[in-house]
């Protein structure tokens, strides 16, 4: 008696989906709608492939794998490179792959996800304030502050990777 699921059987892979815990959004649809709506805010004025970046590591800190899936696929059709998305994870041992600027938001999204001290470190906030004019480093804290909300309901209502197509949800 074999004590395979169906799932581990398919021609995938993969093991069986874990369901999700909630479907937040159909429960506080008022709440989801203001995230897309300070998505939307957030994201002006940076340039499409940096706050994919952005989205892409944040949701690696946390462990966000609806997000990763999401952002991995909308910065592919933003004509991001897989090298450089995979490279993403070791960005201080690959920083040849990334642009001052690019890794001064990456070092910033690092430091506000994980708040390690308490803060965001000086140098690290001087490094991104010289790369970006003061509206622009705005829009990129912003758009830190929504992704992390983001994986934080991904995480904890278990939302299902593997189903997002980029365009899909507009």
């Amino acid at each position: 008696m074999s004590t395979e699921t169906e799932a581990e059987s398919a021609d995938t892979p993969y093991a069986a989906e874990q369901a999700p815990r909630l479907s937040w959004h159909q429960y506080a649809p008022e709440v989801y709608k203001a995230m897309i709506r300070l998505d939307t805010a957030a994201k002006r004025g940076l340039e499409p492939r940096l706050y994919e970046l952005v989205k892409i590591r944040a949701s690696q800190l946390n462990h966000c794998a609806f997000c990763l899936d999401m952002h991995t696929r909308d910065a592919l059709a933003a004509g991001e490179s897989v090298e450089r998305i995979v490279q993403l994870s070791a960005w201080e041992e690959s920083r040849h792959f990334y642009t001052e600027k690019e890794l001064a938001a990456i070092e910033l999204t690092e430091a506000v996800t994980v708040l390690t001290d308490g803060f965001v470190p000086d140098a690290v906030y001087e490094r991104a304030a010289r790369h970006f004019e003061e509206a622009e480093l705005s829009q990129l804290i912003a758009a830190i502050a929504v992704i992390n909300a983001w994986n934080r309901f991904g995480v904890t209502t278990r939302m299902t990777p593997g189903h997002y197509r980029p365009g899909a949800h507009k």
